[in-house]
């Protein structure tokens, strides 16, 4: 599969807009569209993870890599010329067949579009778009096989999002885990399980027990991304003891962190925090920030030598209250079912998946996504299902 230049994506552009009254669809690369991203993002509805940062280092990391091609697409209402939808995609082979999806690889914990002053606002114009979106993707030189959408939240800083209210959406196998906090951080930990309370203010003893103990932020990128070295080792020894195999340290993946660590510190969107006891990293947390939102996105420790001061569940308490001081609000746990989620006391967010067939191709996995979607329509069957052994996620520690 060939990576669309500048030229042939503005060419593609061009010459495959939709032809249809409601909507047409345009496709760039990122380089193409980066330059604009960070103005529709702060006039637009979005999720975190379609902020500019996330995507330059996303797309930094991926697009060169073998059989994935950067796709931005932009639906605008024909009438106006007004954007409705930016949708940050790639296609990509998977197996025999051609799939178009979000530029995520199961890094970006909440995929959706970001909204225009033109997005949808009711299931009708929703089905709409989405008929000449897939119109649109069909006419790409090479085509397309599958459309599969995973991981969108209903919601989008107030805004409903239209690929949500479509007739084929249906539930995703993975939650949110939102907490909010109110203006009291006080009563916010009030409102924790007694047992929770004491297991927190007794590992902040022992671990201030260490005359050179201490949390903090990373403020520069040399020591984010020393802590980010420190994170990588301690999740690598972590799944290497479980026999799990850890790829967020290598390549690709690896090169995104770093690039998403060094360009997102400086102004507040990356934040990586620590505990130290002198040079030695005793647990870090990566997340990301925007305005009074912030997302958790990795989390380690050192290891059986700090298991006295719980480290993983104290560096997740104390990064919120700074970060509490610093006015946000909303903690998201990010996607995962875990126990130590759950003592925070977070409040399941719902996720929903899309999926449909660009070919014949495609017919057979849109056919299986639509099975799985409506399986989970049954909750205590899903709740069966889940009692089978999972392998740990590399970006947790519970």
């Amino acid at each position: 599969m060939t990576t669309l230049t500048n030229d042939a994506a503005r060419h593609v552009g061009r010459n495959r807009t939709s032809q249809v009254a409601a909507f047409s669809v345009d496709f760039d690369n990122w380089d193409t569209v980066a330059g604009n991203w960070d103005g529709a993002y702060r006039r637009g509805q979005a999720t975190i993870f379609q902020h500019g940062k996330w995507l330059a280092a996303w797309y930094g990391a991926f697009a060169g890599q073998p059989g994935i091609e950067p796709l931005i697409a932009t639906v605008r209402d024909r009438a106006t010329g007004e954007v409705a939808l930016l949708l940050p995609l790639i296609r990509r082979k998977l197996k025999r067949i051609c799939v178009v999806e979000f530029a995520d690889l199961e890094l970006t914990d909440y995929n959706a579009p970001l909204l225009g002053p033109a997005a949808p606002r009711e299931p009708k114009a929703a089905a709409i778009l989405w008929r000449e979106l897939r119109l649109a993707l069909r006419r790409l030189p090479g085509g397309a096989d599958l459309i599969r959408f995973k991981k969108m939240p209903l919601d989008l800083q107030g805004g409903s999002n239209p690929l949500a209210m479509l007739d084929g959406a249906g539930p995703c196998s993975l939650n949110g885990n939102l907490v909010t906090t109110g203006e009291d951080f006080d009563q916010y930990k009030r409102s924790l399980k007694r047992d929770v309370r004491r297991v927190l203010e007794r590992s902040w003893r022992a671990f201030t027990a260490y005359p050179a103990a201490t949390f903090k932020i990373a403020g520069e990128d040399d020591e984010a991304l020393r802590v980010l070295a420190a994170l990588d080792a301690q999740q690598s020894a972590r799944m290497q003891h479980l026999g799990v195999n850890f790829v967020l340290g290598d390549g690709a993946c690896a090169d995104f962190y770093r690039n998403l660590v060094r360009d997102g510190v400086g102004d507040g969107y990356a934040v990586l925090s620590a505990l130290t006891v002198g040079e030695e990293v005793v647990a870090t947390l990566l997340g990301v920030r925007s305005g009074p939102r912030y997302v958790m996105l990795r989390v380690s420790n050192a290891g059986d030598k700090w298991s006295a001061c719980s480290p993983g569940r104290l560096v997740i308490e104390r990064t919120m209250a700074a970060l509490h001081r610093d006015g946000v609000r909303e903690f998201d746990f990010s996607v995962g079912d875990y126990d130590y989620k759950r003592r925070f006391g977070v409040t399941p967010l719902p996720l929903v998946d899309i999926s449909a067939a660009l070919s014949l191709r495609g017919l057979p996995y849109a056919l299986r996504d639509r099975a799985a979607r409506e399986l989970r329509k049954h909750p205590k069957l899903g709740a069966y299902l889940k009692r089978a052994p999972a392998k740990p996620s590399p970006r947790e520690e519970n």
